[in-house]
């Protein structure tokens, strides 16, 4: 007996999107292609921590850092690459997400959300403690000695942020496995 092809058919409006579609305007909606529901969703708001932190975390590293990324050496470039990739694919996912209320459901329900978020998890914490042992090894001393310094405390900012994102990716990687083992 062959079993027939398997449809997926997601219903609008379920799951979490946040409520209506579109941008209201006076008496009616414009827009409604756009769901813009999920950015107030539980699911949404941790996307946009996310991003908004990760893009803080990205140009303190540019504008501090480069002066002091002989310095630190490898700790510096692996944050650099690490907030780079995880922040052009969580804007990425939070486009797909904004245009599209079908992708969502089903990037959702993919393994690559659950992925991806545990791998940024480690990726942040185990950077943010690399970056921690060279701020405090290589910057301090100089901080301590030269007077208006701004390298040490931007980067020690950095690394306490990268800390705070490995946790919200973490909690994210929970969420989304929660999600596609069916408990939503």
């Amino acid at each position: 007996m062959t079993r027939g092809p398997t449809i997926v058919r997601v219903a609008p409006g379920v799951g979490g999107g946040g409520g209506e579609r579109g941008i209201k305007c006076c008496c009616c909606r414009c827009c409604e292609c756009l769901n813009l529901g999920y950015l107030t969703s539980q699911h949404g708001l941790i996307k946009l921590a996310e991003a908004m932190l990760g893009g803080l975390c990205q140009s303190l590293l540019v504008k501090y850092g480069m002066s002091a990324a002989g310095t630190l050496g490898s700790a510096f470039h692996g944050f650099l690459t690490t907030a780079s990739a995880c922040l052009l694919t969580t804007a990425l996912l939070i486009a797909c997400y904004v245009l599209s209320s079908n992708s969502q459901h089903l990037i959702k329900q993919s393994v690559f959300e659950c992925l991806f978020n545990a791998t940024a998890c480690f990726l942040y914490l185990s950077a943010s403690s690399y970056m921690g042992v060279a701020v405090n090894l290589y910057l301090y001393p100089q901080y301590a000695i030269i007077s208006m310094y701004s390298a040490y405390p931007a980067m020690t900012a950095v690394y306490y942020i990268g800390v705070v994102l490995g946790i919200l990716h973490g909690v994210d990687a929970y969420i989304s496995y929660k999600y596609l083992k069916g408990y939503r």
